[in-house]
């Protein structure tokens, strides 16, 4: 895993604009690291891609 500093966070285009309550999340190969966007220097989780990618998709069922 690259150093935090070197991870190319982004968040969802469904968070509000001013932030709140909102997660970032890196994508590198084979993991996924997820932050909060209001609390950046507490660091962030690391999961692997397919667990992170199987979260997801229980997440978005209707």
């Amino acid at each position: 895993m690259p150093a935090a500093s070197q991870l190319a966070f982004r968040k969802s285009s469904y968070s509000s604009a001013t932030g709140q309550n909102c997660v970032e999340v890196a994508d590198v190969p084979g993991l996924s690291a997820v932050r909060d966007t209001q609390n950046q220097e507490a660091g962030h989780l690391e999961f692997p891609a397919q667990e992170w990618a199987a979260l997801l998709s229980t997440a978005i069922r209707p």
